[in-house]
């Protein structure tokens, strides 16, 4: 079910994350914010992804 594309994705979700909290808690509150706008904007890319992989699929069967 999962494909390594979908680890990759969790990955840069989790390293983001926590980047972002590691900023935050360090004083540098506005990069910390900036940094955890990616978080949903790479899960919704992956999510994107997902579908567009899903439709492709579909066409072909």
């Amino acid at each position: 079910m999962f494909k390594l594309s979908d680890f990759f994705i969790l990955l840069a979700v989790i390293v983001s994350f926590a980047i972002s909290a590691y900023l935050w808690f360090n004083g540098f509150r506005d990069q910390g914010i900036f940094t955890a706008i990616w978080v949903p904007s790479i899960l919704a890319f992956g999510i994107y992804f997902k579908l567009a992989a899903l439709a492709a699929r579909r066409e072909v069967s």
